[in-house]
């Protein structure tokens, strides 16, 4: 099942489908309400899609995300990166008892992008108790590869001051 707030297809499948992987059913109308008032929302980050393992969303390559000198900007590349590990990893846990937060994040920057929309694909590579790898693949329009990132997420027990009401201590 995939939930999706775009009519277009940016992914394709690298392997077979795995298991889901998501605690709830994560919504991308609900991360966009979330992300709006963040650096997420001020770069244009809207979330497209949330598959059975995976997580798409998309970058607008305009005078926020450029340097100087015309192209996507590497930071903006890496901040849509980290955004999809960091929202990723998150929807995977129960929030009562964790919570994911960066760790380390690489990033090779294959081809420039001057206008247009860059599309981010986030998928795991290991999913552990304590740790989890994702890889994120950024494509541009026309589906070439500008970027492919590793980001390593912590999962750490959720502190008891911003656990749910209700919720066991």
């Amino acid at each position: 099942m995939t939930t999706t707030a775009s009519t277009s297809d940016p992914v394709s499948p690298l392997t077979a489908p795995s298991p889901r992987i998501w605690n709830d059913p994560p919504s991308p109308a609900t991360a966009n309400e979330l992300a709006r008032r963040s650096l997420i929302g001020h770069l244009g980050i809207e979330f497209l899609e949330v598959g059975e393992d995976h997580l798409v969303a998309r970058m607008p390559v305009d005078d926020r995300t450029r340097q100087p000198f015309g192209v996507l900007h590497g930071g903006a590349s890496v901040a849509l990166a980290e955004t999809l590990a960091s929202c990723a990893a998150t929807f995977t846990v129960d929030p009562d008892e964790a919570i994911c937060v960066g760790m380390e994040i690489n990033a090779n920057h294959l081809r420039p992008v001057t206008s247009g929309w860059v599309t981010g694909v986030a998928r795991p590579i290991a999913l552990g108790r304590r740790t989890q790898v994702w890889e994120i693949r950024i494509t541009d329009g026309d589906g070439k590869l500008v970027c492919v990132s590793r980001c390593t997420m912590a999962v750490l027990a959720t502190p008891a001051s911003t656990r749910h009401p209700g919720s066991p201590t």
